[in-house]
């Protein structure tokens, strides 16, 4: 888990700034794992999720694949000649495959949130307050990430990347035929110098820094947003964002159309090259209080619907920061620029620097502030015929996603810690217990960790589900096994668990190393090896629960399931108590396949049978 640092005020900025950079440089290259160990330990993770005969295939396959003068020899030698000639030989390979490659909408699917507490925002002017304090506070930040003055992050020791903060300013996704790309404008030679701001559905471009350099104060920015609401009462205008929210291809189409046209070429390129996006959001519909965290868990990663704020929106920014009406705020970002935890540290940031503003006195400025510049679009009855037909698809899509969450209040991480037990590799296998009653099977189960100990890494996956985890889920329930063999088993789940973190996190990954190989053959145009085009590698990859353990003070993350009929899991494991939020995407015109209130309740009661077990059971504590 990686630790975020407070905000300290330097003793001497060049100092920080020299210091972090030979940090940064002296980072190690990610390593390239032994094709002879990854062949080993993918066999093993098929055992519990494919056949017999698959993986008698399987084997075979492998063993056609790794051996001497082989195809997969010649994968790996390019892999490591590419780790030799790149910084991350790993990296760009992941952004593609996993972001940029994929076509279906990246809300929910793709795009990930942060939700805060919610803030004390009554009405319009409180709202618009509220955002100059956090553009204030995010400049601030922003500063400290340009001057290579953030706080260095460690995990176990070790210093992490941190290439990823100046990732998420002034960047964007851009939509592609076939591929999306990356544009990042925040190091170039003329960095931008403005925000976007959005409300009623309506852009608008804000400077936010004076002639002489200095950022706008609170005061100045709270007349520049009430210029910017007073010029969008409006609401009735087409809302260009929602198509930020469509099929990447269908996307594509629309986004070539829309740039044939001069004024809309400009306005988009405002859009994508602004520091940050703004959206001044009108209050979301009131629900119950036991349903209102799961309520604004939705309405932070879909804005609700065409009839709420999906159309206030740029999904495509790298960070777009919602500040409600009603005091409902949070981030929604790309993860194709940069990681959760990253969005998340950086949020903890902002929020530290508007406490502290509390406490200060701003000068009075008697600078004339230009008028917000607002962005037009030439919509022609193509465009609007698209626009249409978002709508109807972001309706859908917001109609097709289930948000439940629950806080487990029996204990912690402080019971689990005193008896010597990972609370991570517990949550995960009590998940996995959880899955086989409700489903009677086993399944991939995707948990990422940090590669950023590497330079310039990204996420890696740990091999949640392993032989060891598989033989306690099948033998919990069974009642002629006895206490002390399912507690033998629970505890060889755990060291397994364990083993498989620790060897992701220092590089040797099974998932991303068979991806870096698949690339490889297709950068070297070799025809696709047999074991890429084989049954079990396809189940490999077939994640029913993608999870995450993110732990903040300053709120919680949420993000979607890629594929319909799968789950999504985001847990914090407290002293006391463990949150766990399940998201669930259903496709249109088919029986459900999930169900995430069933999943979060089998969870519940795999926790405290587990414990009841360890209670009732003497082990040995290694």
């Amino acid at each position: 888990m990686v630790k975020p640092c407070h905000l300290v005020k330097p003793v001497s900025a060049t100092l920080v700034a020299a210091r972090n950079q030979t940090q940064q440089k002296g980072l190690p290259s990610q390593p390239v794992p032994p094709l002879h160990q990854t062949c080993e330990l993918y066999l093993s993770m098929l055992e519990p999720i494919v056949e017999e005969d698959e993986l008698k295939r399987t084997k075979e396959l492998v063993k056609d694949f790794q051996k001497a003068g082989g195809v997969g020899e010649r994968l790996q030698r390019g892999l490591e000649r590419r780790a030799r000639n790149t910084e991350n030989w790993l990296t760009e390979y992941f952004v593609k495959y996993v972001y940029l490659d994929k076509r279906y909408s990246s809300v929910v699917q793709s795009n990930a949130g942060m939700v805060y507490p919610q803030m004390e925002i009554r009405d319009k002017q409180e709202q618009i307050r509220f955002a100059a304090k956090y553009i204030v506070g995010f400049l601030e930040v922003k500063k400290m990430i340009d001057n290579d003055a953030l706080p260095v992050e460690y995990m176990k020791g070790k210093p992490l990347c941190m290439k990823q903060y100046e990732q998420m300013i002034s960047s964007c996704r851009i939509p592609g035929v076939k591929e999306d790309s990356l544009v990042f404008y925040g190091r170039s030679s003329n960095p931008p110098k403005h925000i976007t701001v959005v409300h009623n559905n309506q852009f608008f471009v804000l400077d936010v820094y004076n002639s002489d350099g200095t950022p706008l104060t609170v005061d100045q920015l709270c007349v520049q947003l009430e210029r910017i609401c007073n010029a969008s009462l409006q609401t009735d205008m087409e809302p260009v964002g929602i198509l930020t929210t469509q099929h990447r291809d269908i996307w594509s189409k629309t986004y070539v159309s829309l740039m044939k046209d001069k004024n809309n070429k400009e306005s988009l390129s405002a859009i994508e090259s602004s520091i940050i996006t703004v959206c001044l959001d009108k209050a979301m519909p009131l629900v119950s209080d036991e349903m209102s965290r799961s309520s604004i868990t939705h309405w932070m990663q879909t804005g609700g619907g065409s009839q709420w704020n999906s159309g206030n929106r740029w999904f495509d920014k790298g960070l777009q920061v919602i500040i409600g009406e009603d005091g409902i705020c949070g981030l929604h970002f790309s993860h194709a620029c940069a990681d959760g935890v990253t969005h998340l540290v950086l949020g903890g940031y902002v929020i530290e620097n508007i406490n502290k503003e509390k406490t200060k006195r701003m000068p009075p400025t008697i600078e004339p502030l230009p008028v917000p510049q607002k962005l037009h679009f030439n919509i022609t009855p193509e465009v609007k015929k698209d626009i249409k037909e978002a709508k109807h698809s972001m309706d859908v899509l917001v109609q097709n996603v289930e948000v439940r969450d629950t806080v487990f209040a029996h204990f912690g991480k402080s019971f689990l810690k005193a008896d010597k037990i990972s609370p991570d590799a517990f949550v995960q296998m009590a998940l996995q217990l959880a899955y086989y009653r409700m489903y009677q099977r086993c399944c991939p189960i995707m948990e990422p960790v940090s590669l950023r100990t590497f330079r310039l890494g990204r996420l890696a996956i740990i091999n949640s589900t392993s032989s060891a985890s598989a033989a306690l889920v099948k033998a919990f329930d069974d009642p002629k096994i006895q206490n002390s063999e399912k507690v033998d088993l629970l505890e060889k789940a755990l060291k397994a668990h364990k083993k498989s973190t620790n060897m992701a996190v220092s590089g040797q990954m099974i998932y991303r190393h068979l991806l870096g190989l698949k690339m490889q053959a297709v950068e070297e145009n070799i025809s696709m090896p047999d074991l890429f085009t084989d049954t079990s590698y396809a189940k490999a990859f077939d994640f029913r629960i993608t999870t995450s353990q993110v732990t903040s003070k300053f709120g919680w993350t949420c993000v979607g399931p890629e594929q319909p009929g799968t789950y999504c899991m985001y847990y914090s494991i407290m002293d006391d108590h463990i949150y766990i939020i399940v998201t669930t995407l259903e496709a249109s015109n088919t029986c459900k396949e999930t169900d995430a209130a069933h999943l979060i309740q089998a969870m519940e009661d795999a926790m405290l049978d587990m414990k009841t077990l360890l209670g009732q059971t003497p082990r040995v504590v290694l």
